[in-house]
C-alpha cells in the first residue's frame, strides 16, 4: 500500500512538471506563450524522478527481503544438549552427605566442614618428638606435612569451585534456553535491529561467564598438578639427602677402622 501511494505521488509530480509552463503575453494580451526551455527542464526532471522511483523500488524490495524471517526456525535449528546432573554418592557411614551437598552448590561455608568430615584427620608430632629426631628426618617430616596441608587447601578450593559451577548451572541453562527461544522466535518485536543486538550482547556475556567458570576449573586442576609436582620433588630430594647422609655416615664409621688398620699394619712384625 505504501509503495502504491509513493508511485501515485511521483506520477502526480511528473504530470505537473510535464505541463508546459505558460506565461501571459505582455502588453495586456491574454495569449499564452510557450517556453521550450522550461519544457525541456521539466522533461529532464521527469526522467530523474523516474530513475529515483526505480531506485526507491529497488531499495524497498531489498528492505522487504532483508526483513523476512527464516521459516520454521525451531524445527530447522533447535537441538538437544546434555543437561547438568547433580553429584550423588552413597553414605554408608554418614560422612559423605555433606560433601555431596557442597559439590552441588550448598555454599562456600559448607565446603571445609564437609571435607574434614570425609577425610582422615592429620595428627601432629610434639616439639619434643621433633627435637629427638635427626634434623634431616625432622625436616623431611615437616615437608611432608606441608604437602598434606597444601593438598587440603587445594582440595577445599577445588570442591568450592565445583560447587559454585554446579550450583549456578541450572540458572545458566535457563538463560541459554531463553536466549535460544528468542533467537528462533518469529516475533517481530524480538527481531528488530536493537533486539538482535541485545541478544548478541547477552550471548557474549554468557560466553564470558562460561569462560570464567572454565578458567576456574582449569586453575583448580593446575593447583592439583602443582602439588603433585611438589610431592615428587620432595621425594627425590629426600632420596638424594638420604644418599648423602648414608655416604657421610659410612665415611665417619670407616675412618676409625682405617686408622686402626694402618697402625696395626705398621706395628706388625713377622715372627
Amino acid at each position: 500500500m505504501k509503495r502504491v501511494t509513493a508511485k501515485f505521488a511521483a506520477i502526480a509530480i511528473a504530470i505537473a512538471l510535464l505541463v508546459p509552463v505558460a506565461c501571459y503575453g505582455q502588453f495586456g494580451f491574454g495569449g499564452i506563450v510557450y517556453d521550450p526551455t522550461n519544457y525541456g527542464n521539466a522533461v529532464l526532471r521527469y526522467r530523474q524522478l523516474i530513475e529515483q522511483l526505480a531506485q526507491l523500488e529497488q531499495t524497498y524490495n531489498l528492505a522487504v527481503q532483508m526483513s523476512k524471517n527464516l521459516q520454521n526456525m525451531p524445527a530447522r535449528y533447535r537441538a538437544a544438549f546434555s543437561q547438568w546432573r547433580s553429584f550423588t554418592a552413597t553414605d554408608l557411614y554418614g560422612n559423605t552427605t555433606a560433601w555431596v551437598n557442597a559439590a552441588n552448590g550448598a555454599g562456600v561455608q559448607t565446603v571445609s566442614p564437609a571435607y574434614q568430615q570425609a577425610t582422615v584427620p592429620l595428627l601432629s608430632y610434639s616439639q619434643a618428638d621433633l627435637d629427638a629426631i635427626n634434623p634431616t628426618d625432622a625436616r623431611n617430616l615437616e615437608s611432608s606435612y606441608a604437602s598434606l596441608e597444601l593438598a587440603d587447601g587445594a582440595n577445599v578450593s577445588a570442591l568450592a569451585t565445583v560447587g559454585n559451577v554446579r550450583g549456578d548451572a541450572q540458572m545458566v541453562q535457563q538463560q541459554i534456553a531463553n536466549l535460544e527461544q528468542d533467537s528462533l522466535s518469529a516475533d517481530p518485536s524480538l527481531n528488530t535491529e536493537v533486539g538482535v543486538l541485545n541478544k548478541i550482547n547477552a550471548t557474549n556475556v554468557l560466553t564470558l561467564r562460561s569462560v570464567q567458570d572454565a578458567n576456574n576449573l582449569r586453575l583448580a586442576s593446575l593447583e592439583q598438578q602443582l602439588l603433585r609436582a611438589k610431592e615428587q620433588r620432595d621425594t627425590e630430594a629426600a632420596n638424594i639427602n638420604f644418599s648423602i647422609q648414608m655416604h657421610q655416615q659410612a665415611t665417619q664409621n670407616l675412618a676409625p677402622f682405617n686408622t686402626n688398620l694402618a697402625e696395626s699394619l705398621d706395628a706388625y712384625r713377622l715372627p
